[in-house]
């Protein structure tokens, strides 16, 4: 037992955030940006997606609809399988791995971020909307003036699930040989190839810590929030 810890102590410092003295961050480091760079991509996108959606009714809505149901529908490895191979024909040079894995975490994300405040937007009484009017506001100063936090107040306990989801997903950057934690914890197993169960108990122990400490920030924010 002893010796396993041993052997995450010796390779701490590369798991908690690679090389990232030498310009390539990586471990946790790596991780946690990873997911804040996609979640900072993902909630701004998921909620004009919900807020066009919520406005347009009409065909927009449906097309948004088919567009997030065949995100939805595909597993999250695909995407980046599909991303990793397309954005360097597209954009004529390859692209960082950290960077194309974000991409594809906050565009499959952005789906269920639309349709979480979609269905904030729905659950919002009809004299919300019908008194923002009364008031003089237009459509889009009502969305997002009075709609739109409201909306996001409410659905806040499944926005914060899925920044959870997003930060565990980070883990599919192995496939492409992302150094996130679930990498770096393998290149360790595979450069001692002893105590593999100490290794990967201290990575699943990382990402539940990490976890944790989302919620407990989110629970706190919500605490010390001022009311409206």
């Amino acid at each position: 037992m002893l010796a396993g810890l041993n052997v995450i102590t010796e390779n701490l410092d590369y798991l908690l955030w690679g090389r990232a003295a030498a310009g390539e961050p990586g471990g946790v480091l790596l991780t946690l940006l990873m997911a804040f760079g996609a979640a900072a991509l993902a909630l701004p996108a998921g909620v004009a997606l919900a807020g066009l959606a919520w406005r347009f009714p009409g065909v927009i809505r449906k097309t948004l609809f088919v567009w997030a149901e065949i995100i939805r529908g595909i597993p999250l490895i695909f995407v980046i399988f599909w991303l990793w191979y397309l954005l360097p024909l597209m954009t004529g040079g390859d692209l960082p791995g950290a960077l194309t894995v974000t991409l594809a975490l906050a565009w499959f994300t952005a789906a269920a971020v639309m349709h979480s405040v979609l269905a904030g937007l729905r659950a919002l009484p009809n004299g919300q909307y019908e008194a923002a009017q009364a008031q003089g506001f237009g459509a889009l100063q009502t969305l997002g003036f009075v709609l739109l936090p409201q909306a996001l107040r409410n659905t806040l306990p499944s926005l914060l699930g899925i920044f959870i989801s997003l930060l565990k997903d980070t883990s599919l950057a192995f496939i492409v040989n992302v150094p996130e934690l679930t990498t770096v914890a393998g290149q360790v197993n595979n450069r001692v190839q002893i105590y593999p169960a100490a290794i990967f108990v201290f990575t699943g122990v990382v990402y539940y810590l990490l976890c944790c400490g989302v919620e407990q920030l989110a629970k706190r924010w919500q605490l010390n929030r001022p009311a409206l």
